[in-house]
């Protein structure tokens, strides 16, 4: 009452009341409309408070407005009225399970020892709702849920869920997550969509199960309510169309390699299968398949270890296995190459990465620059650019001491002047040092006065290829690093002159050591006969001492003649010393016989 009659009050009132306009009643007229306003609201006030309380009374044994039990719609339901509907329902309860197909898989009560728990659980639910606070219920829904009104056998509820149709193994077909496509040279990468599966995932088609027999509900759709496996990536995943955006870009690079006079391309219809996208959708290039493909031009293109073929300046054509030059890919530095190119996203012009190189990609990988080295003739030849520089005979490795220089295909490992080689049991000053296959190379060998024949077989090298000094120059000035070197033999090729006048040089030898004949000289002079027979006519003509031996034979008979003689003049002293008188008849004989024929022994 005291609020009532404030003038603020009735201030209030005579504005918002009687409008705008600002109505000025007189004071007695106004107390009059306010009380009876008053009195309206009062009346409408506590029949609303009645109705309220009312209200509430009647949800604190009933389920309120928009509240649903186990998914079943129970608002307000007793206790009685819940437990009398529900057992009816149970008596005839079937679920029916829909697969994605359509085909329809049934669950029945009987056959899972579907009952009904009579007991105090559905009056406890209600009792612990608020039942005041049942016109909260009108804008916030209540979904109460219950497992102990209903139960069922488990063992049989497992037995007959393993028995649908949709638990079956051929029905377990897994889902296909969303992904990029192959590529297509008119479209590119596009988002292939997911492909949705029949497999069952176990957890949420028990449980989507179980909460339908719990609310006694009669329908349960797989797709719709969970119970398949279901893609992780859709085709709206936008880390998808980022990824399938990049390879897109990726295959804008196109590589094109220009290898001598051939092409190889390599573009995203072949690296297109080697994109990657991870679990992160970020895109990696599959490392092995870069390899495997830098192997493929390594069988194209490599040719360093293959036995190489030489058209000999003699005219034939010869096989060099043990090849340590040509071209030889480098794996590591051209998979590396071939990823940051595509990452790259442009075209690019190139050749390829290697470890070791080659003078040509046309024909022999040697050209036609290269040194070319003939054991059996000990003679070598030196081109470049197709014209002969130089050519010379040689002393190579000593063969009776297993010094032999060795065959094969190498590159000119340096070059170096005024070096010293230096080796077991010695140290030798060079001017020009041209190594090939580890310490075995090229020199000047100022040492020797003569060259090829066949030195080599015992007077060689420890392995290097030995020449006069003016021809070691001129290589020297005409090689750089990684020149080619073919060593080889080619049997036929023989210096045999040369060969000739070593062999002549051993019986010069041989009549040289005859020295002063004497009767002891026998020996001496039938090996220096016997060396010098077995010469070729050729070789014989290079024996410049071949008299000396003639002489030494000759002098030699004489030896033996006179020896002779003096053997049969010895005992016909002695008898004359016995018989004083000669025989009348014995022939008579001046001491001299005639000379043994020359060249006989």
């Amino acid at each position: 009452r005291k609020l009532f009659d404030s003038k603020n009050f009735k201030r209030i009132i005579n504005k918002n009341v009687f409008g705008k306009r600002g109505l000025i009643l007189k004071k007695g007229t106004q107390d009059k409309k306010v009380k009876k306003i008053l009195i309206i609201a009062g009346i409408a006030a506590g029949i609303l408070l009645t109705a309220y309380i009312g209200i509430s009374i009647y949800f604190m044994s009933h389920f309120c407005f928009r509240t649903k039990l186990n998914g079943a719609g129970v608002s307000g339901y007793s206790a009685d009225k819940v437990l009398r509907e529900w057992q009816d329902e149970i008596k005839n309860y079937k679920l029916e399970i829909t697969e994605r197909d359509g085909t329809v898989d049934e669950l029945k009560g009987d056959d899972i020892g579907l009952e009904l728990q009579w007991d105090d659980t559905v009056k406890n639910l209600i009792k612990k709702q608020n039942g005041f606070a049942w016109i909260n219920r009108l804008f916030d829904p209540d979904n109460i849920t219950s497992y102990a009104i209903v139960t069922f056998d488990k063992t049989k509820f497992d037995a007959a869920v393993k028995e649908l149709n949709c638990m079956s193994d051929k029905m377990q077909v897994m889902p296909v997550d969303a992904t990029a496509s192959e590529y297509d040279k008119d479209d590119g990468f596009t988002v292939v969509e997911a492909v949705d599966g029949t497999a069952i995932d176990p957890d949420s088609f028990i449980k989507g199960i179980e909460d339908c027999i719990y609310g006694l509900k009669e329908n349960y759709d797989i797709s719709k309510d969970g119970g398949y496996i279901q893609p992780q990536i859709k085709g709206d995943n936008d880390g998808l169309k980022s990824a399938v955006d990049k390879m897109n870009e990726y295959a804008k690079s196109v590589i094109t390699y220009q290898i001598g006079d051939d092409t190889d391309v390599l573009d995203a219809g072949t690296f297109g299968e080697w994109l990657e996208i991870q679990d992160d959708m970020s895109v990696t290039i599959d490392t092995d398949k870069i390899l495997a493909y830098v192997k493929g031009l390594e069988k194209k293109y490599n040719t360093f270890g293959r036995a190489e073929k030489l058209a000999t300046s003699y005219g034939q054509t010869v096989t060099i296995d043990n090849n340590h030059y040509g071209w030889k890919i480098d794996e590591d530095a051209e998979a590396e190459q071939i990823k940051n190119d595509i990452e790259g996203g442009e075209p690019v012009t190139r050749d390829l990465n290697y470890k070791y190189t080659a003078n040509s990609h046309t024909g022999n990988d040697y050209g036609n620059s290269y040194v070319e080295i003939n054991l059996t003739a000990q003679h070598l030849f030196v081109y470049k650019d197709g014209s002969l520089v130089v050519e010379s005979d040689f002393v190579s490795g000593n063969t009776s001491k297993g010094n032999g220089t060795p065959t094969g295909v190498f590159g000119l490992t340096y070059k170096q002047k005024d070096a010293t080689l230096n080796g077991e049991n010695y140290s030798t000053p060079v001017s020009f040092w041209m190594p090939f296959n580890g310490n075995v190379g090229m020199h000047d060998a100022t040492w020797r006065s003569t060259f090829g024949g066949v030195i080599y077989k015992s007077r060689g090298s420890h392995g290097c290829v030995n020449l006069p000094y003016s021809v070691a120059e001129t290589i020297y000035n005409t090689v750089e690093k990684n020149y080619p070197v073919l060593v080889y033999e080619l049997p036929g090729t023989e210096n045999t002159a040369a060969a000739d006048k070593d062999a002549a040089g051993t019986v010069i030898s041989a009549i040289d050591e005859i020295g002063e004949v004497t009767l002891e000289s026998a020996d001496a002079i039938s090996s220096a006969r016997s060396q010098y027979d077995s010469l070729s006519d050729t070789a014989k003509s290079y024996v410049s001492n071949y008299q000396a031996l003639v002489d030494a034979e000759t002098y030699y008979a004489q030896l033996q003649e006179q020896a002779q003689q003096e053997a049969v003049q010895q005992p016909e002293a002695d008898q004359q010393e016995v018989q004083p008188s000669a025989d009348p008849q014995a022939p008579q004989t001046d001491g001299e016989q005639p000379a043994a024929d020359a060249g006989t022994q």
